[in-house]
């Protein structure tokens, strides 16, 4: 029995060497021989090839998402403040996804992408949730949270999972440091590229359809990453999903936004009806308890009039500038025209304050307005009056045909476009100027509305750009200066008209009689243009930049300040939860 006992061990120490008999050495080197004749150089390109196209993939998601991203930020805090933190945030998350890829994938149980579509799908969740703490958090420090918490992660997790495809992938016949370096720069070129192609195309094409609104291009980004990445983490993607469709007020279809009307309406606001187009989220709300309408494109108010005092000749605007451009027909010509003789080319349609009356006193006017959506309110809320089509196309390609073809076509030009706390840079440049200054008569008059805060440099540039153009000008705001409000917030925002000739000579105006104030209340106080700034404001310092179409920093750099005081300027007009809930 003992002798049995130390056969045994034996036995089964010998079961596992029958693992390497000749038969299986023989099988496993035809393997290798199998796997070195596949590695071919044309299965090493397709194997590169395949790693760089999923790569390219999941860079285009990410540029997309990073546009959708501002756009769902926008109607709550403009789109100067969205940018703010917006593309630091974005290459903070690519480098710490490209450098962090190992670790990632040493913490993760499962790939990296397959976090992708949680993270994009709980995004609207978030960006319902957020904006109701706006006014606490500040258009400064607001979209940094939001963005903190749905575009950063899904950078880290894109730049993660492209390093991991593309680390076997280097070109091998560069120098160490360029083959190191060349995927990581070719991945950022392809996304920065992504980026600003996807932003022309989404925004030339925004409203078209539900895929072409912010909530709609979120849930398409999600979807994508799903079937991407399918797996069963998705299954928590439900909870997320059944609020968007069940709560999310964002989502612009009829019953949501019935719901939406019913919520608005219990806090004495109405919404008309809202729409999202090419210049931004565009909506008309009333106030049930003052009494007012007005029009808001993201986080701005393009004007409004008050409904108690509809039925006169026209309707009483809220906002005592665009009443303000109707002066433009007051100055004194050295040969006067007849209302019923002169022409008015009018740049920005907002309500139609300014268009409407030209068009009551018989000037011949066309409007030229580059968003059909904010025309299409216009006419139905704000009882629009017309006696030429719109012109609706971008006004700088539009002006730049017009000059070439019909110089000194206008009496009058009203430039009076949309400008959200900064000025479009592209409608104040020195070329398009010229430009209008070609369409003006010898003895025309041209109107420019210009909201800024007058503390900053921008307004000066500005002002020593028109004047380049136009040598004789005057310039009147709203409303006088609150010195104790300028010296308590260090900043000066206010609504001002340019008033402008190609002459030399002396600017004057008439003063308003009763066929120009129209039984009109607003225009008996404003027409009157009481609070004129002297030029020595704008001409004092030692600084004649002007600003052209190649170089545009002098204005634009102030841009984030400007924007943040027009935030807060916004959010006195009307209350915090009706910007909030859009």
């Amino acid at each position: 029995m003992p002798a049995k006992q130390r056969k045994k061990p034996a036995t089964a120490t010998a079961a596992p060497a029958e693992g390497f008999t000749p038969e299986r050495f023989e099988r496993e080197l035809k393997d290798l021989a199998a796997k070195a004749k596949s590695d071919t150089w044309s299965n090493r390109l397709a194997r590169q090839l395949s790693a760089y196209v999923q790569a390219g993939v999941l860079l285009t998601l990410l540029g997309v998402a990073a546009n959708v991203s501002s756009l769902n930020l926008s109607p709550v805090y403009g789109s100067i403040p969205a940018a703010i933190w917006h593309s630091k945030l974005i290459m903070a998350g690519c480098f710490v996804g490209w450098a962090g890829n190992m670790a990632l994938r040493q913490a993760l149980p499962f790939k990296t992408p397959l976090l992708l579509p949680l993270v994009a799908l709980y995004a609207p969740a978030v960006q319902w949730f957020l904006p109701g703490y706006s006014s606490t958090l500040g258009a400064r420090w607001g979209p940094l949270l939001a963005e903190s918490l749905t575009l950063f992660p899904i950078a880290v997790l894109t730049a993660a999972s492209v390093a991991d495809q593309l680390e076997k992938t280097r070109v091998k016949l560069l120098p160490g440091f360029i083959a190191d370096a060349a995927p990581g720069l070719g991945s950022w070129a392809w996304l920065k590229f992504i980026e600003s192609f996807s932003a022309s195309h989404i925004q030339a094409n925004m409203g078209r359809n539900l895929i072409y609104t912010r909530m709609g291009l979120e849930l398409a980004l999600g979807a994508v990453y799903a079937i991407l990445n399918p797996s069963k983490l998705l299954l928590y993607a439900v909870p997320p999903l059944l609020h968007t469709a069940l709560f999310n007020t964002h989502v612009p279809v009829p019953s949501v936004t019935s719901s939406l009307v019913s919520s608005m309406m219990s806090d004495g606001w109405l919404l008309l009806e809202r729409r999202e187009s090419v210049t931004g989220y565009v909506s008309v709300v009333q106030s049930l308890e003052d009494g007012f309408r007005a029009m808001r494109c993201d986080h701005s108010l393009l004007g409004g009039d008050w409904i108690n005092h509809r039925g006169g000749k026209l309707s009483e605007p809220i906002y005592g500038v665009f009443v303000m451009l109707e002066a433009v027909r007051l100055a004194e010509r050295a040969n006067p025209v007849a209302d019923k003789d002169a022409r008015a080319l009018n740049i920005g349609l907002g309500v139609g304050t300014t268009p409407s009356t030209l068009v009551t006193h018989g000037i011949n006017t066309t409007v030229v307005e580059i968003d059909p959506v904010v025309y299409e309110f216009a006419k139905k809320y704000f009882d629009l009056k017309e006696n030429n089509p719109p012109v609706l196309q971008d006004a700088i390609a539009y002006t730049r045909q017009l000059a070439a073809t019909a110089p000194e076509s206008y009496d009058y030009i009203v430039h009076d476009v949309f400008t959200g706390g900064a000025e479009p840079v592209d409608l104040f440049t020195l070329e398009f100027l010229q430009r209008l200054a070609a369409l003006l008569k010898l003895d025309g008059v041209i109107a420019i509305n210009y909201a800024g805060d007058l503390s900053l440099p921008a307004p000066k540039v500005i002002f020593r750009t028109i004047n380049r153009v136009f040598p004789t000008c005057r310039v009147f705001r709203e409303m006088a200066r609150d010195d104790k409000a300028v010296e308590e917030t260090g900043t000066d925002f206010s609504n001002m008209v340019i008033f402008c000739t190609k002459s030399t000579e002396l600017l004057t105006f008439r003063a308003p009689k009763a066929a120009d104030i129209l039984e009109s209340s607003t225009r008996r106080t404003f027409l009157g243009l009481e609070h004129e700034i002297p030029q020595a404001e704008f001409l004092a310092e030692n600084d004649e930049s002007v600003l052209s179409k190649n170089d545009t920093s002098a204005v634009v750099s102030w841009h984030e300040q400007s924007a943040l005081g027009h935030w807060s300027l916004m959010r006195t007009a009307i209350p915090a939860h009706v910007w909030e809930r859009w």
